[in-house]
């Protein structure tokens, strides 16, 4: 194992947000609450003129880096530049990180981890710190920030002492104005960090540093793990954030003082649970695993079945609005050479125990299709199964089988049934809704033609659904999934009118129709710079929204490409694409 590599499993990993969390598709709620804009620290504004913008993890085009400026504009830089550093901590119990929690205005929670060299002192203060330096009498803590500012401690309170580097005078929050070589204390102060519960970090309140060089390279391919932003993060301040406290400590007291904050997490979790957002996915997945039946709500057209085969493929589907009792519970037929009837299991049931037996170490659904649209004595049937996993009293579903049943609710179906309260309560309920992100991954994985993934991709989901009225034909996920498989036989885009109606056909025509550069001519090299440069700014995101489709073993060679297109296609582009 390389030193690099030791060291990277060592420090907890630190990391900056990325250009799309900030400026594009996937920003995140807790930027989209408080802004862009933001703060440095006294101690940043001593160390470089550099203070006012602050780099993120994201290359731009031609190699450089994607920056943060003073007016929290998006701005670009070389790679070799230096800025200023505002970190992000992943996170997912706050608690282990923190008791000091407080609710901010903004709505999200502030968390006080570490100590980091922060504010100016006052002109009294200073006075004072410098007497009893040059007295001796101020004692040091042994801490060292950044390899050459000396940490001392005064009255329960630490500074440290630095000269004021900047060219150009500066304000400080004390009021003062600073000029080059200037002596200046800095109070030691705890790191304020707001969390994001839904993107699972802590992002740093203020630039907490500068005069960082991003890259020693002046070009940057996207590896923010190769750059001496990310070395600077994880080893320089990853160190320089634990409290000197711990730096003091014997290897016993520092054993003893890491086993009481693990205790100290077991009181606070003291049931060993994972804390954290789940998908509808997580939900059924977790339901099927535990043996606990599931019912999926949602329109005909939301993919609850495709949810269902993405866990067991091999599901056996029952529609129950055409189940029959003998269908579904099976039959007694008379045996004339005994005289006696003889109970006769339905077909399903057969297939799930064969399925079973043949793969004891898997879970099998039956999946219970259109549940409220079958008549009530039939959903009186499957309720029975549901509630004794028993087949008409006589036969057991097997121990490896679990339910899943599906529906539409009384709004979205006129042939809904109500279904019976207790019917209702033997389930976990999961209502699916199908988002454009998850529709375009799923069509990702699905093979749906590339024109109808792009068109979709490049209406942002709007027409993904039209209203239906009963008379025309209208777009759902499900329609789309249809409209593909005519288009791959057929290769006429007009006849998908015939699902989708006229309106949204005349424009998948429209786009189809403008020059765009597709993926597989990307990855067979099969495009020339002066194509590149007739593409007009809308052709040049229809292309880049049908590049999305790429693969993991090609993305660099189509980033690559984007790249070409301009930086605010490479950042549309890799915003999406991870999304």
């Amino acid at each position: 194992m390389s030193e690099r590599k030791k060291k990277e499993d060592m420090v907890k990993e630190y990391g900056l947000l990325s250009d799309s969390q900030v400026f594009g598709m996937q920003q995140t709620a807790l930027i989209t609450a408080i802004g862009t804009e933001a703060k440095a620290t006294d101690f940043a504004k001593l160390c470089s003129d550099s203070s006012a913008k602050w780099f993120l993890s994201s290359a731009a085009g031609y190699g450089d880096v994607v920056v943060v400026g003073a007016d929290g504009q998006r701005g670009v830089a070389y790679a070799s530049s230096q800025g200023g550093i505002r970190p992000i901590l992943p996170c997912n119990d706050l608690l282990e990180i923190s008791d000091d929690l407080i609710k901010d205005i903004s709505g999200f929670t502030e968390v006080a981890f570490g100590e980091y060299p922060q504010q100016v002192v006052d002109r009294t203060l200073a006075r004072s710190l410098e007497s009893d330096r040059s007295s001796g009498r101020l004692r040091k803590t042994g801490k060292v920030y950044l390899d050459k500012y000396e940490e001392y401690v005064w009255d329960d309170r630490k500074f440290i002492r630095t000269r004021f580097l900047s060219i150009e005078p500066t304000a400080l929050s004390n009021g003062r104005t600073y000029e080059k070589g200037d002596t200046v204390w800095v109070e030691v102060l705890p790191v304020k960090w707001l969390y994001d519960e839904e993107a699972g970090f802590m992002l740093a309140r203020q630039i907490l540093a500068s005069g960082v060089t991003f890259s020693e390279e002046n070009y940057y391919d996207g590896d923010f793990k190769n750059t001496d932003a990310w070395v600077f993060l994880n080893e320089a301040f990853a160190k320089d954030i634990v409290p000197s406290r711990l730096q003091d400590m014997t290897e016993e007291e520092k054993a003893a003082y890491e086993e009481e904050i693990q205790r100290a997490a077991r009181r606070r979790n003291p049931y060993g649970l994972q804390f954290g957002k789940v998908t509808e996915e997580d939900i059924i997945r977790g339901a099927i695993e535990s043996d606990v039946a599931v019912f999926l709500h949602g329109p005909s057209s939301e993919g609850k079945s495709a949810r269902v085969k993405q866990i067991d493929p091999t599901c056996e589907i029952i529609y129950l609005r055409n189940a029959t009792p003998d269908s579904l519970n099976g039959r007694s037929v008379y045996n004339q050479a005994t005289g006696e009837m003889i109970d006769i299991p339905p077909t399903w049931y057969k297939k799930v125990v064969a399925k079973c037996e043949k793969e004891p170490d898997k879970f099998h659904v039956v999946f219970f299709d259109e549940i409220n649209n079958a008549l009530p004595s039939i959903q009186g049937m499957a309720f029975n199964i549901v509630l004794d996993r028993e087949v008409n009293g006589l036969w057991k579903l097997p121990d490896n089988a679990r339910v899943v049943a599906a529906g539409n609710d009384m709004a979205d179906s006129l042939a809904a049934n109500q279904i019976a309260a207790p019917f209702f309560n033997r389930f976990a309920h999961v209502y699916i809704n199908t988002t454009t992100e998850k529709w375009l991954a799923w069509a990702k994985k699905n093979h749906i033609h590339p024109a109808i993934y792009s068109y979709i991709a490049y209406k942002k989901g709007e027409t993904l659904r039209s209203k239906y009225d009963g008379e025309r034909p209208n777009a759902d996920p499900r329609k789309w999934e249809m409209a593909s498989k005519m288009l791959y036989a057929t290769g006429r885009p007009e006849m998908l009118r015939a699902l989708i109606g006229e309106d949204i056909t005349d424009e998948f025509v429209q786009f189809c129709n403008q020059p765009v550069i597709t993926l597989r001519n990307v990855l067979q090299g099969n495009y020339t710079m002066a194509e590149i440069e007739s593409l007009n700014t809308a052709e040049k995101y229809a292309t880049t929204m049908g590049l999305l489709q790429a693969g993991e073993e090609d993305v660099e060679t189509v980033q690559a490409f984007v790249d070409k297109l301009g930086a605010e296609f490479r950042a549309i582009f890799d915003s999406l694409w991870v999304k």
